[in-house]
């Protein structure tokens, strides 16, 4: 026999080969939703600084004028920055706003912190967040969706 028929065929078995995807179709399946929780929580900043830039256009606005504005007085967009959110201002009054920030898009899969609320009456400021426009998490979950 000739040396070189003795050596065994290099490369993987089809066995070897698909061993090696479930392992990593099984690592991927547990580090994909981690991984999708992070985006959705670094994604959220995007519709917290939309409110906090409205909530200083309406202290401007008020500084020079009667009460608080629109989102078309105070000069805002009804989008954020980068698309994520819709914002809008709502029954803006001589004493009080409520700006609310809600995901759209991919960030709708942000199921618990979907709603962002901002309120502002008498001087003191809530912050509320939620799964629908009512925004009612409890306390823990709005330092969740508020980063606090």
């Amino acid at each position: 026999m000739h040396p070189s028929s003795l050596r065994r065929p290099r490369g993987f078995t089809l066995i070897e080969t698909l061993v090696t995807v479930a392992i990593a179709g099984v690592l991927s399946s547990i580090a994909y939703p981690n991984l999708e929780g992070h985006l959705l929580r670094a994604r959220r900043t995007d519709g917290l600084v939309a409110i906090l830039q409205a909530q200083l256009a309406e202290e401007r606005y008020r500084a020079n004028n009667a009460g608080y504005a629109t989102l078309a007085e105070a000069g805002l967009r009804g989008v954020s920055a980068a698309g994520l959110y819709a914002v809008q201002i709502v029954a803006p009054t001589a004493d009080s706003y409520v700006i609310l920030a809600s995901a759209k898009g991919a960030q709708a899969r942000d199921a618990g912190c979907r709603f962002l609320r901002l309120s502002q009456a008498d001087a003191t400021l809530s912050y509320a967040s939620g799964a629908d426009a009512t925004a009612a998490n409890d306390d823990a979950a709005n330092r969740k969706c508020w980063g606090r």
